[in-house]
């Protein structure tokens, strides 16, 4: 009570007879909540940056480039190149990693016991509740050596070197709820020096309660259409007017199962129809967002296969934001806009844009 008074003894006369003290109670609720996520991010920057940065080391294996590439639904990895179906070899020693496509390496590696309720691995996550992890967007950036990319090759030995950048306290705008905003920088170094600096943004909400198996479903079940096993339109086809490239994709959930094995990636939303729909409150299962990113990135260098080495088709930073799901089963529209910078959208079907990107 003293500190609803004393917020009151601030206030204008005439405000303050039309202030409820269930408005003020909210007020110092929402007060006392920033407070609790700004002080659960500072603990966890705090945490990591006494920890310093984390390394392991890695071969790039080949089998596992020719996985991915399938599951993309592409036949080969270059133009030109050997095809990768039906018990082919691997590509061969040496053979560069397209852009993006370092995401199937370096993938975590725990038991399920240690995963979060969603699946999801823990070893990132703020304090509980703010443990339910969504990839928000982040920059790529592949450095020239002496002018020219220096790309993962086959073969080759990898050291990564994760930082935690930051760790903010934020407000969703739509719902007022709390979240922490954590920003992580991985360094992929081979032979030559560094190949790759990848800077990825993930925000944190809080956790949300898992109804119990007798408890009915809140929202109807999706039309089972969308999990009709219908093969991805192939991605050669590109229509263009102008400077303007655009390839239209569906994603099964053949494809994102497959993603979420080579990635080693246990998000329930991207496989689990029931957690999905029922405790994250989506209408499907979920394409991952680091997905839609190589398909943004594999549209780009498609666009450039007159190129002398289309091996070697490499930008030199792509930065990228989230701003809308993408669900199994939809057909949506990829779009690149050449100019001074290439400006790429992932539409959705009623012209919701589901990730923006910009290429250099």
């Amino acid at each position: 009570m003293s500190s609803s008074l004393s917020l009151l003894a601030h206030l204008r006369p005439r405000v303050r007879a039309r202030v409820r003290p269930s408005t003020i109670r909210c007020f110092i609720i929402s007060q006392h909540l920033h407070s609790d996520a700004s002080s659960v991010a500072e603990t966890f920057l705090s945490r990591f940056q006494s920890l310093g940065p984390q390394t392991r080391m890695q071969t790039i294996d080949a089998n596992q480039l020719q996985l991915l590439t399938l599951t993309l639904n592409r036949p080969t990895l270059f133009p030109g190149a050997p095809s990768l179906s039906n018990g082919a070899p691997a590509p061969q020693s040496a053979v560069p990693v397209p852009p993006g496509y370092h995401l199937a390496y370096f993938t975590p590696a725990f038991m399920e016991s240690e995963l979060g309720s969603d699946g999801t691995d823990a070893s990132y996550n703020p304090d509980v509740p703010f443990t339910r992890r969504m990839w928000a967007g982040g920059e790529v950036l592949w450095p020239r050596l002496n002018g020219k990319p220096n790309p993962l090759r086959v073969g080759q030995d990898v050291l990564e070197t994760t930082r935690v950048l930051s760790a903010q306290s934020k407000v969703v705008k739509k719902t007022g709820e709390d979240m922490i905003v954590v920003g992580v920088e991985k360094e992929f170094a081979n032979e030559h020096g560094v190949s790759i600096i990848d800077r990825r943004n993930w925000v944190f909400r809080k956790a949300l309660p898992v109804p119990s198996a007798s408890t009915p479903s809140s929202a109807p079940p999706s039309s089972s259409t969308s999990h009709i096993a219908t093969p991805n339109p192939t991605s050669s086809v590109i229509s263009t007017e102008g400077n303007t490239y655009t390839r239209t994709l569906m994603q099964t959930p053949v494809t994102l199962f497959r993603f979420s094995a080579l990635t080693f990636n246990p998000h329930k939303i991207h496989y689990s129809l029931p957690w999905a729909r029922d405790v994250e409150g989506h209408k499907d299962i979920v394409v991952h967002g680091p997905l839609n990113l190589i398909s943004i990135l594999d549209l780009w260098r498609d666009t450039r296969q007159n190129f002398v080495d289309s091996t070697l088709v490499i930008p030199e930073r792509i930065t990228y934001r989230a701003t809308s799901p993408l669900y199994a089963g939809e057909e949506y529209r990829i779009v690149l806009e050449e100019g001074e910078s290439t400006k790429v959208e992932i539409i959705r079907p009623g012209g919701v844009v589901a990730m923006k990107a910009e290429i250099q």
